[in-house]
């Protein structure tokens, strides 16, 4: 136990209250980490209405992922009521090039940003995974053109779908919204219509956020 808290204190978590390593506190790392995931739990409290009624209209699962890391994370799933649904952990990351919330979020950056990521491997997961970075470039310019992006089983086979990227107050995005379906039950009309509701969703999520 001595020993785990040395290491805590190392890494500058805790700190003894007195010379002696026998009694101590937590700093305040602690305290900048609470701060940043309650900026977390803000978003989501602001955007389960949102998602509520984007669940409501279409009887799909809906996600709230943030970008992290060069990544998006899964931080909300509301599910659909049907018997065959999508279930991805909460905490989950995507891949930016192979997900509808990664390919949303990127499109919305700033072009440093995106030829950053492009610079990089683009690994791929499936047989439908953009992995050329001139053909990723020339989708996120669809995904701009059209406010939301798609996904067609490129990260995993049996998942499809639609997200757009929800846009701060700095102009930057701060957040995803995505429906999600088996791929078996995404057709070209609901690909459009979800589109559309989707992108509808994250404009009003952004203009609360930023108080638009």
């Amino acid at each position: 136990m001595q020993r785990a808290l040395v290491t805590l204190h190392g890494a500058g978590w805790i700190r003894p209250t007195g010379e002696a390593l026998t009694r101590w506190v937590v700093t305040t790392k602690a305290l900048q980490v609470g701060r940043s995931a309650t900026g977390e739990l803000g978003l989501r409290d602001v955007a389960l209405p949102v998602l509520e009624e984007l669940r409501r209209r279409t009887d799909e699962t809906v996600h709230l992922t943030v970008p992290e890391g060069g990544k998006v994370v899964l931080i909300e799933r509301l599910e659909t009521s049907q018997p065959v649904r999508i279930v991805l952990p909460l905490g989950q990351l995507l891949p930016l090039h192979a997900s509808s919330n990664g390919k949303a979020v990127l499109a919305a950056s700033p072009p440093e940003t995106i030829e950053r990521y492009l610079a990089e491997s683009l690994p791929r997961y499936t047989d439908t995974t953009i992995t050329d970075p001139e053909r990723l470039r020339a989708e996120l310019a669809v995904v701009r053109a059209r406010g939301y992006a798609t996904n067609g089983g490129e990260w995993r086979s049996d998942v499809s779908a639609v997200a757009a990227a929800v846009v701060g107050g700095a102009g930057l995005p701060v957040a995803g919204i995505s429906i999600n379906v088996p791929t078996s039950r995404m057709s070209g009309t609901s690909r459009t219509e979800f589109g559309a509701l989707v992108a509808e969703a994250a404009k009003r999520l952004g203009a609360e956020l930023t108080g638009r």
